[in-house]
C-alpha cells in the first residue's frame, strides 16, 4: 500500500478567490481601459491632440492634478506632524491615535 502526502496550502481557497479577483480586475478595470486605448489608437495624430486640448479636458486635468497635489502636500505635512508627535510624546490616547494611522494599512481598500 503506497500513502502519498499531500501539503495544503496554508490559504484555503486562494484559487477561487484569485480567480474572482482576476476576473473582477478584467471585467471593471481592464475592459474600459482596453477600450480608451482601442478609441485613442483609432484616432489620427491631430484629432487626438484636438480631443485632448479640448478645454474641458484641460480642465479636467487642471482640477484632477491640482487637487491631488494639494491633497498631497496635506498628507505629507500632517503626516510629518502625527509622526514626530508619535515618536517622541507618550500621552493620553497615544496607542489609539498610533492604531489609527495604522489602519489604513491593515485594511483592504475596499472597506
Amino acid at each position: 500500500m503506497k500513502f502519498e502526502f499531500v501539503q495544503k496550502s496554508p490559504l484555503p481557497g486562494f484559487g477561487l478567490t484569485l480567480g474572482l479577483t482576476v476576473v473582477y480586475l478584467g471585467l471593471v478595470i481592464l475592459l474600459p481601459l482596453s477600450g480608451l486605448f482601442a478609441t485613442a489608437l483609432g484616432m489620427t495624430p491631430a484629432l487626438f491632440w484636438k480631443t485632448i486640448t479640448n478645454p474641458q479636458v484641460v480642465a479636467a486635468f487642471k482640477l484632477t492634478f491640482g487637487a491631488s497635489l494639494i491633497a498631497a502636500t496635506l498628507n505629507a505635512f500632517f503626516g510629518f506632524i502625527i509622526a514626530w508627535v508619535l515618536v517622541r510624546y507618550k500621552f493620553p490616547g497615544h496607542r489609539l491615535v498610533d492604531s489609527m494611522v495604522d489602519l489604513p494599512f491593515a485594511l483592504p481598500t475596499a472597506v
